[in-house]
């Protein structure tokens, strides 16, 4: 699609912040009023319009899909999102670890250990760690506590723990990075542990490094998001 507008701009409406094509509104792909909580988040928004070239490509409006998917989706059923963040904790990579001994399980054990500890402390919960690969359901208290924690958070906070969680296979890394925005990177990383050390193991190809830079670069703009619609 060719570039239609000029000028890109933020301002203050009813319920937020919106971003503005030439003095127009901008509207979500359902067609509500694409409003957002905080200047921060419009400026995010804002940034994409302003970046696009003759041409508006569509795969680049990160921030607008996240945006978009809690007002046209989440708003309208957020015990759906919310149950779907619950399956990440019930699943979550940082309990299901090598077998004791292993040197994987060391690195599991360093990198892991730290955030699983930290989340139970906030919540006043207990994760169960599992060894090897079978499952093993997580204590209901635990999970009551994470609906409750979930229920908390915004529908926007809600879009962008969809990708973090997804990308992390983890809640608990979710979680984290809204205690700890600024160490999304470091965050990732950690969840990405077993990947890596596969790839330290019997090598990495061009093909494989690229998709880890493109989930990497989708889990810090999520992080972004977070951020903003929180500030």
């Amino acid at each position: 699609m060719k570039r239609f507008y000029k000028d890109v701009a933020t301002a203050r409406t009813d319920g937020g912040w919106q971003v503005q094509l030439d003095g127009r509104g901008i509207k979500t792909q359902g067609g509500g009023q694409q409003i957002v909580p905080t200047e921060a988040a419009a400026q995010l928004l804002a940034s994409e319009w302003a970046a696009q070239g003759d041409k508006i490509d569509p795969k680049s409006f990160v921030y607008r899909d996240l945006a978009d998917l809690a007002l046209d989706t989440i708003a309208s059923d957020r015990e759906a999102t919310i149950t779907k963040l619950l399956a990440y904790a019930e699943t979550d990579t940082l309990c299901y670890r090598a077998e004791p001994g292993e040197a994987l399980f060391e690195r599991q054990e360093a990198l892991w250990e730290p955030l699983v500890t930290a989340c139970e402390k906030r919540l006043e919960v207990r994760f169960e760690r599992i060894s090897g690969i079978m499952h093993r359901a997580q204590p209901e208290a635990t999970m009551a506590a994470l609906r409750i924690r979930l229920e908390r958070e915004s529908d926007f906070t809600l879009a962008a723990l969809l990708t973090l969680g997804s990308l992390a296979a983890s809640l608990i890394t979710a979680l984290a990075v809204l205690e700890e925005t600024d160490e999304a990177e470091r965050l990732f990383t950690a969840a990405n542990a077993e990947e890596d050390w596969q790839a330290e193991l019997w090598g990495s190809d061009w093909e494989a490094e690229k998709v880890r830079a493109l989930r990497l670069e989708a889990f810090l703009r999520a992080a972004e998001f977070a951020a903003a619609v929180r500030t």
